[in-house]
């Protein structure tokens, strides 16, 4: 709910604080005093388009307005403060500055955020109906939301989303592959032979650095043996190392028992050493086995070294990356060789993911047309009570093509009226008057009670041009609606204003506007002299207590409940 809102230094008003509570809160007075002034605030706070400068009250440098909410830990709202990084508990504040100039800034919880951020904070917030309201319900882009959470269908439009998401993938897939077979088709020939090439070369990765070391070494074979030689020599020759290392340990094999124990440690490091002479030395024979000397060897290595790099110039890559280019065209070979799988398998999914979008949204649209017959039917009960008996309300269903369907169905939906008897339907902002409008978004809150009120529901006016019977049919609906939200209203109805859990009167003295809470006397005072204008009498007055009086059971049972 809306526990405060704090208006400083915005047009007529210099400082005022009201502290709200759950139900029905009304706002009275005068007309001028400011009583749209404050929802304008608290609208800026949640977001709405500033003023500009003729927002900010004459004389001050600034003005700012702050909305305090305090919310249900479960609440939404705190998902999107979490998901933009922004600290969160059991309240959250909104709070929005404008300067002298028309700029303005924006905070939550006193982190400074984009107006776009308040704004979508805000519209999960707060909604406001004025008499010229073209936003919340009267927005056709709230209409299908709206219908689908009447109509408890949240599950299925998830699962239509997410089928429409399987069915893109898979229509992505496949004119991805569609269109890498039609560019290996305009290049056939050239894709043939570098395929054959490449597999007729055979690159392998890391091959050229391997080939270039193996040249150098071939290039100073003749060197290279001569020392190996020498170095062999000196490990196995006649008085070689291994020689050497081999007398060393048949004399110590001579000694007698006590001196072999006691020399043990040095025999076996010899035997090491012995072992390891004679693993070093067949290693260098083996080597100097593999070097050619005659250049036979040198000459095959060269041409190799020369054919990889002479590809990896002709395809644009390094000698590492022809691998995977001879990957790339073998596939693109075998595409145009006719296998063709990967594109009849994307297409079998296709079918198969598009077949699975359609039924569920078939279902899907069944389940709005259920919904959208009962919603009619809710707010054309609401209708009558409102004096817009000759008013009708339906739920446009607009079919789409089923190539033209989207992620959120087979549908387009629109909420349309006709208050006229015969006259045609069209949309809520452009056939209702202001006065019809505010009923209009009653009748559809009530009808909408249920489903995903938000923490304040806002109307300003919505008793205009009414009253007696109809004005009191007004009174019950928002005294109804109280009961699964709150609700804070601007009414210059009696009947109304009886109903509210609390009151404010808004007075105007000057160039300044001031706001006061009002107890049970100033409250049946205030519907006095709402009943019989500047003067108020005694009649006005019972009057005032019967209205009040017979509210208080409702409200009384609405605590209960």
């Amino acid at each position: 709910m809306l526990a405060t809102l704090k208006i400083r230094d915005l047009v007529l008003i210099e400082d005022v604080a009201l502290d709200f509570a759950p139900g029905l809160n009304v706002l009275t007075g005068e007309t001028g005093a400011g009583k749209s002034i404050l929802l304008d605030a608290l609208g800026l706070a949640a977001g709405a388009r500033a003023g500009g400068r003729s927002s900010v009250r004459s004389g001050a440098a600034q003005g700012s307005s702050v909305a305090i909410f305090d919310l249900a830990k479960d609440h939404a709202a705190f998902a999107l403060l979490s998901g933009n990084g922004i600290p969160a508990e059991d309240e959250i504040i909104l709070r929005r500055a404008i300067s002298a100039d028309g700029r303005t800034r924006a905070f939550v919880n006193d982190e400074p955020v984009g107006v776009g951020l308040l704004r979508d904070l805000g519209g999960m917030l707060v909604e406001i109906h004025g008499q010229s309201d073209d936003r919340g319900l009267f927005d056709n882009a709230t209409h299908r939301r709206v219908l689908d959470a009447f109509g408890g269908n949240e599950k299925l439009v998830a699962d239509v989303a997410a089928r429409f998401a399987e069915f893109e993938t898979a229509a992505a897939r496949l004119d991805a592959l569609k269109k890498a077979a039609a560019a290996a088709a305009a290049d056939a020939d050239f894709v043939c032979h570098a395929a054959d090439e490449l597999s007729a070369l055979g690159p392998e990765e890391g091959e050229e650095a391997r080939l270039a070391a193996e040249r150098v070494m071939l290039m100073n074979a003749s060197k290279i043996a001569e020392d190996i030689s020498a170095a062999t020599e000196l490990l196995g020759g006649d008085r070689g190392a291994e020689s050497s290392l081999a007398g060393a340990l048949k004399r110590l094999s001579r000694t007698n028992e006590e001196a072999r124990r006691a020399a043990a440690a040095a025999e076996s490091a010899l035997e090491q050493a012995f072992a390891q002479t004679e693993e070093a030395r067949r290693e260098l024979e083996a080597l100097l086995s593999r070097l050619d000397t005659d250049g036979s060897e040198l000459e095959r290595k060269e041409d190799r070294l020369h054919a990889i790099r002479a590809a990896a110039r002709k395809y644009g890559v390094t000698p590492d990356e022809l691998p995977r280019v001879h990957k790339e065209f073998q596939i693109k070979l075998d595409s145009l060789s006719g296998s063709g799988t990967g594109l009849k398998n994307a297409e079998a999914e296709v079918a198969r993911t598009r077949a699975a979008f359609l039924d569920v949204a078939r279902k899907l649209s069944a389940a709005r047309k259920t919904a959208a017959k009962k919603l009619e039917g809710s707010v054309v009960s609401e209708l009558i009570p409102l004096k817009l008996a000759h008013a009708k309300f339906r739920v446009a269903l607009d079919a789409l093509p089923e190539d033209a369907a989207t992620a959120n169905g087979l549908e387009r939906i629109a909420f349309e009226v006709a208050t006229i008897e015969s006259a045609p339907f069209g949309p809520l902002t452009k056939i209702a008057s202001g006065g019809e409008l505010a009923r209009f978004s009653l009748a559809l809150k009530v009808a909408l009670s249920e489903t995903s009120p938000p923490a304040v529901l806002v109307f300003d006016e919505v008793d205009r041009g009414v009253g007696g019977a109809v004005a009191d049919a007004v009174g019950e609906r928002l005294q109804r609606l109280a009961k699964t939200t709150q609700v804070l209203l601007v009414t210059h109805a009696p009947q109304v204003a009886a109903r509210a859990d609390r009151h404010f009167r808004i007075t105007r003295k000057g160039d300044r506007t001031r706001v006061d809470l009002l107890g049970d006397g100033e409250r049946g005072e205030e519907i006095a002299r709402m009943l019989s204008g500047a003067t108020v009498t005694d009649e006005a007055r019972a009057a005032a207590r019967r209205l009040m009086n017979e509210a208080t059971p409702q409200k009384k049972a609405r605590k209960r409940a």
